[in-house]
């Protein structure tokens, strides 16, 4: 329970310094959202009218303020409503996080089912020399832009081999550009874990004997290495799917797809505070929780880690 708890308050810190780091930049931008939104002759506003505005949307009171009040109201689940809309943050992220949760987590699906099956190919003598591909892929595909794998992506199976269509796809189609574009950069490093750490199980003593009684080539990796070769990529695991997460922002974007990029797109644009700032904290909210989730389920997959947590705690 200890360590439980460790765990949890250290996401809370964490939690607390992003939402800190995200108010600060956030109130350093150059300009005021209400004031560019109607202070426009057009309107037809009042000064009278144009200062209840800002009253409305909180932004009348000095900077402290504004921060404890906009970190309860997140505490209550309330991200303030839009500058541009006057929409509430919280229908806005409710309607667009579900299309962004999906394009994440089939992108993490694909990235593990590509991982495993180049390390564990890899692992047999006539494909060995993938080992040395990967020595090379895991820092080329990480470099590589998003947006820049998204379009290429685009400009070679759409436009060049007319295979997946980008102009009007169906709900399936749609999904296999922006999904590839999330999972090939993050497949690579995560298949060189799995090979190092198929590696480094292969030389345990547990390995020799099972291989001395005569156990296949196969027996042995699937029943006997890769359960434990396994556990070390788990923590890189949760981290890739919390980056998911601002990858899919990008894809977004880049494919025209509805979700927390397009959101984004337009806040930016608009210099639409509130939702920026929920986009934000939801983003490092998710990424935490992950992790957080692989912190304390990794002691129950790994009996040698749970009885060093009980010692610390």
């Amino acid at each position: 329970m200890r360590y439980v708890l460790r765990r949890v308050g250290q996401a809370v810190v964490v939690l607390f310094a992003a939402f800190t780091a995200a108010f600060v930049l956030l109130q350093a931008m150059p300009g005021d959202a209400v004031m560019i939104r109607f202070e426009n002759p057009e309107l037809g506003l009042s000064p009278e009218q144009i200062a209840a505005l800002r009253e409305a949307y909180g932004v009348d009171v000095p900077a402290h303020r504004q921060f404890l009040h906009t970190l309860l109201g997140f505490l209550r689940g309330d991200f303030g409503y839009s500058v541009q809309s006057g929409t509430p943050v919280s229908r806005m992220i409710a309607e667009a996080l579900p299309g962004t949760l999906l394009l994440a987590s089939l992108g993490f699906v694909v990235a593990v089912i590509l991982a495993v099956g180049i390390a564990f190919l890899s692992t047999y003598p006539r494909l060995s020399w993938i080992r040395g591909a990967l020595r090379a892929l895991p820092s080329l595909f990480v470099s590589v832009p998003v947006f820049w794998l998204g379009i290429l992506l685009v400009q070679v199976f759409s436009f060049r081999l007319g295979l997946v269509s980008v102009i009007a796809p169906g709900p399936v189609e749609g999904l296999i550009l922006p999904v590839l574009t999330l999972a090939v950069p993050i497949s690579a490093p995560l298949a060189q874990i799995l090979v190092r750490s198929i590696d480094e199980v292969y030389t345990r003593p547990f390995v020799t004997v099972v291989r001395a009684r005569g156990a296949s080539h196969h027996r042995v990796l699937w029943r006997d290495v890769a359960g434990n070769a396994l556990l070390p990529a788990l923590t890189m695991a949760g981290v890739l799917f919390g980056e998911l997460i601002g990858g899919a922002v990008v894809t977004e974007t880049v494919f025209g797809r509805a979700g927390l990029g397009r959101l984004t797109e337009q806040a930016v644009g608009n210099q639409d505070v509130a939702v920026l700032q929920a986009v934000v904290l939801l983003t490092a909210t998710v990424f935490v929780l992950i992790n957080l989730c692989v912190d304390l389920l990794y002691p129950l997959l790994d009996p040698r880690l749970r009885t060093k947590a009980g010692a610390a705690a």
